[in-house]
């Protein structure tokens, strides 16, 4: 036994879950020691210092007996769940590309290495980026200045720079919206987004920076109806995860988008449950009073063992940060947005 309770040999639970506020309630410790879940995801409600973010991380691993991951949503702009006066303010993506110029992997590696850097002192060791999903015109304004450009090589690009950063920093990157976010024209916090691309454009547009960023240890699902291939939402369907698995080549660790998004219909349980059944590997629960996140991790079960191999290994891609000098990234980045970076 390890010092959760939980047998060296048991699987995780297959879900990552949240905390209500600052510090774990009475009822949380006792749901995490028992569910087990793969790992934990913070927002800003989690979020007042250093110190309080750190004993918070450390209760959560406590709970489970273990170093499980702890994930957080650091895209910078509207996205971002560490903000001033503590913690650096970033651009939205797309605005950060375009200060830079063909600058962009450069800025992007160093963004997210600095990002990185805040990220691993508090003991979070995961981030919900890169965001490679395609902006095209029709983009919904919920989506488009998180993207990082208009076609996907660039994208490609600038998405390894980010994952680069991040993994020197110590911090797993999280390749999100697998298959494709970009053609959304609702925002799928509020509704499901329907796409009717035919296939072969898909797969040349959207489906391209993804295939790119196949060898990233963690992806996370978009929940929105690809049409021409499946009529469910893809979260949710056997067909668009195989085709996340075998045409795209993703092997990774793959979570869901919050199942609790009202692109989903239905109860979180039977959601949770429909997405493991499709071949996603962990469930991902935001925003739940302690009775749904007990439903959501009961529905979820433990990692099957193809899925807790895909666990493993991405844990395993955890790495101590490399040695830098902070304030020289941070006036490089800064002579780069301000057009005084070399050549």
């Amino acid at each position: 036994m390890h010092p959760g309770g939980h047998p060296l040999s048991r699987h995780f639970g297959a879900s990552i879950l949240d905390a209500e506020g600052l510090r774990l309630n009475a009822g949380e410790k006792r749901l995490f020691k028992d569910a087990d879940p793969f790992g934990f995801i913070l927002f800003a409600r989690n979020i007042d210092t250093p110190e309080q973010v750190r004993a918070l991380c450390a209760e959560m691993r406590d709970a489970v007996g273990r170093d499980a991951p702890i994930t957080i949503d650091q895209e910078g702009g509207r996205v971002q769940r560490l903000r001033a006066p503590l913690w650096r303010e970033w651009l939205a993506p797309l605005d950060h590309v375009a200060a830079v110029g063909d600058r962009g992997e450069e800025a992007m590696y160093l963004r997210y290495r600095l990002i990185a850097a805040e990220l691993h002192d508090l003991g979070i060791d995961s981030n919900c980026a890169p965001l490679v999903d395609v902006a095209a015109p029709e983009t919904h304004d919920f989506l488009r200045n998180r993207c990082y450009g208009c076609d996907p090589d660039t994208v490609a690009r600038l998405g390894r720079a980010v994952a680069d950063g991040l993994l020197a920093g110590g911090v797993l990157p999280v390749l999100k919206h697998i298959p494709g976010h970009g053609r959304a024209q609702v925002d799928s916090h509020l509704d499901l987004p329907v796409v009717d691309a035919a296939h072969a454009d898909l797969s040349k547009q959207d489906f391209a920076p993804f295939r790119a960023l196949n060898d990233l240890p963690m992806g996370m699902t978009a929940h929105l109806v690809y049409s021409a291939i499946d009529s469910r939402a893809a979260t949710l369907s056997p067909v668009m995860m195989r085709l996340i698995r075998d045409e795209i080549g993703f092997d990774g660790l793959i979570m869901t988008d919050d199942i609790s998004m009202k692109a989903l219909k239905g109860s979180l349980a039977a959601n949770a449950r429909a997405a493991i059944d499709a071949g996603c590997d962990v469930v991902l629960h935001c925003n739940g009073t302690l009775d749904e996140r007990i439903a959501v991790s009961d529905a979820s079960g433990r990692l099957s063992a193809v899925g807790q191999a895909r666990a493993e290994r991405a844990l395993a891609a955890r790495r101590k940060p490399d040695e830098v000098d902070i304030p020289a990234l941070e006036a490089k980045l800064d002579a780069l947005i301000n057009g005084r970076g070399d050549g």
